[in-house]
């Protein structure tokens, strides 16, 4: 019997392939609070740098969960935000968070 999973066929592959690595999530939650703009992004995640934060936008945007919002001023002004795709995730967001909370507290997955 064959165990190759054709990630077409995953919804859950397909997911993770959208949010997973080290930063989509977290860069997703600061987001999912509100419209910022990439200082504001970088503050928020301190321990990432600026090159991978550039490159991961750059992915969420191409993947079409967030947009980008370039304002023709100087010094130049960009600003991140989720479109509804990405809005879309965030009771995913939440129910992990809430999941990670529940099994610190020592709670069963009966308890979500």
């Amino acid at each position: 019997m064959e165990n190759n999973l054709n990630t077409a066929e995953c919804p859950a592959m397909e997911t993770i392939a959208l949010i997973g690595g080290r930063w989509k999530v977290i860069i997703l939650h600061v987001l999912s609070k509100g419209t910022r703009r990439f200082g504001e992004i970088i503050v928020r995640i301190p321990s990432i740098s600026r090159k991978v934060l550039t490159e991961q936008l750059r992915e969420l945007e191409a993947d079409g969960l967030i947009s980008r919002m370039e304002y023709k001023a100087i010094p130049p002004k960009v600003e991140y935000a989720l479109t509804a795709f990405g809005k879309s995730l965030c009771p995913l967001l939440s129910y992990i968070s809430a999941w990670k909370r529940n099994t610190e507290a020592g709670l069963s997955s009966d308890s979500l």
